[in-house]
């Protein structure tokens, strides 16, 4: 008998399915998912094309915030423009080396972004905590350090599910009833154990982005200290009040990322089309939400947004 080939078992392309159960209705779907697409794009090419053109806020803040709308324009991009093919012509086939390029790229953009949330929160605690030494602590050198990290852990942590799932056999099973291609939505239609895959897509990721937030927490808990120290009031609101925005950004990526994970892993009680309903807005509600958050609540952002469009304004006019 001719031994067993794995490679003829790899499907030329699996079939994204969409919300399952609410197939008639992802025309109306598409109206806001897109809207919500548009303004994430414009809101976050308006924070980077602020901090690139304005010197003043070339500081470690500011330049974390620029990876954090490259971080956001990578997790929207890598996963809505098909997302709306699908909702728009029905265009849900999707090369199986597509499909694992979307996943790596969703998953690395979300890791990426968790150790960015981590690097501000650690810009503030220094600047709060220590401000004479802000400056000898988080230099030029030390941001584009922490931005390689980034992209060097994410790369390590994600990486290896590409092998995961290209050693797997499928069987003829290549619906994916899903809105986007995901680790372990692709792994449940092989035909063989996917116990590693289950393992590893819950173990390591997850325990990384826990290890992020253990430590976001512990950076928070130790400014609150420190903000309460300040004999001033005015100091300690101006500080609020720059923390405050950083910790709205942490809470509309975590939040809706946890309870996606742990939705999908254990509640199964939870009809299937709202679990796909959540994973659509955890890789849209961050990326929206996140420029308008630093837009309005930075004083600094929101001064240089004004200027570009009354600049704007007059060219129009002019013309």
């Amino acid at each position: 008998m001719p031994p067993f080939n794995l490679t003829s078992l790899t499907p030329a392309t699996f079939i994204l399915g969409g919300i399952p159960g609410m197939e008639k209705s992802h025309i109306w779907i598409s109206i806001p998912f897109c809207s919500m697409y548009l303004v994430a794009l414009l809101g976050n090419g308006v924070v980077l094309f602020v901090i690139r053109t304005e010197r003043s806020l070339h500081q470690p803040m500011y330049l974390f915030l620029s990876m954090l709308a490259i971080a956001d324009l990578m997790l929207s991009t890598t996963t809505v423009p098909k997302m709306l093919a699908l909702f728009w012509f029905s265009a849900g086939e999707i090369s199986f080396g597509a499909c694992l390029t979307q996943m790596f790229f969703l998953h690395f953009s979300f890791s990426a972004e968790s150790v960015i949330l981590l690097a501000m929160a650690f810009d503030r605690f220094v600047a709060i905590c220590y401000p004479l030494r802000y400056t000898a602590v988080l230099t030029q050198s030390a941001v584009v350090k922490t931005g390689l990290v980034a992209l060097v852990r994410s790369f390590c942590i994600i990486f290896p599910c590409i092998f995961l799932l290209k050693r797997l056999p499928f069987c003829g099973h290549n619906v994916i009833p899903h809105t986007y291609c995901e680790h372990m939505g692709v792994a449940r239609l092989a035909c063989a154990d996917i116990s590693i895959n289950i393992f590893y897509g819950l173990a390591v990721p997850f325990a990384a982005i826990v290890v992020d937030f253990v430590l976001i927490v512990v950076s928070y808990v130790l400014i609150l200290l420190a903000l309460f120290r300040l004999p001033f009031r005015t100091a300690r609101h101006k500080a609020f009040n720059t923390c405050g925005s950083h910790v709205c950004v942490i809470l509309f990526f975590y939040i809706p990322a946890f309870f996606t994970v742990l939705t999908h892993r254990f509640g199964q009680e939870i009809p299937h089309h709202v679990h796909i309903l959540l994973a659509n807005l955890y890789v849209l509600i961050p990326p929206l939400l996140n420029p308008v958050v630093y837009g309005v609540r930075t004083k600094q952002i929101r001064k240089k947004v004004v200027k570009v469009f009354i600049y704007l304004q007059r060219h129009l006019l002019q013309e």
